[in-house]
């Protein structure tokens, strides 16, 4: 399956998707590369997943651990941390420092430098690729220095949110 890339003008960031296919396709790309990659794919690792796909808004390490109590599985920090750390490394969550908290990656699969749009009242993340968000610090940086990540975070109000008002 060949993804489009959205441009700035069809991409809505926070209006209404089709997220059972936004959910299916994480779900099928992360099953794929663990495959790929023979890595296991472990109940707990896909629970926690399923948790950050679930509706976009990022959680914390303490409420997924709530999360996987309520569904009965481990559910001790250092095994929430290990998974997380593993999801991190593959590409398929991200860290919003900001709010201390992981969402899972609308890009998997691609190495890139994303930006964070964080609506302050819904609390949804977007997440924006470099192709769409045009930051590109790249350019700027000097030539002995080697930039291992970058993060840019922007707080606000979304239109969904705005409509409310």
């Amino acid at each position: 399956m060949q993804k489009k890339i959205p441009t700035k003008e069809t991409f809505e960031f926070f209006k209404k998707h089709d997220h059972d296919v936004c959910f299916g396709d994480a779900m099928m790309e992360i099953e794929k590369h663990c495959h790929k990659k023979n890595l296991q794919f472990t109940p707990l690792r896909r629970r926690v997943f399923e948790y950050l796909l679930r509706d976009h808004k990022p959680l914390g390490a303490y409420e997924i651990l709530d999360l996987l109590r309520e569904d009965g599985l481990a559910s001790t920090p250092p095994i929430a941390y290990r998974v997380l750390d593993f999801l991190m490394k593959e590409g398929f969550v991200h860290k919003i420092q900001g709010l201390n908290a992981f969402v899972a990656c609308s890009h998997p699969g691609s190495s890139h430098s994303p930006a964070f749009m964080i609506c302050r009242k819904c609390e949804k993340v977007a997440e924006l690729d470099e192709k769409i968000s045009g930051i590109n610090l790249g350019k700027s940086i000097p030539s002995d220095f080697s930039v291992e990540e970058t993060v840019v975070e922007m707080r606000g109000i979304c239109t969904s949110c705005m409509a409310l008002s």
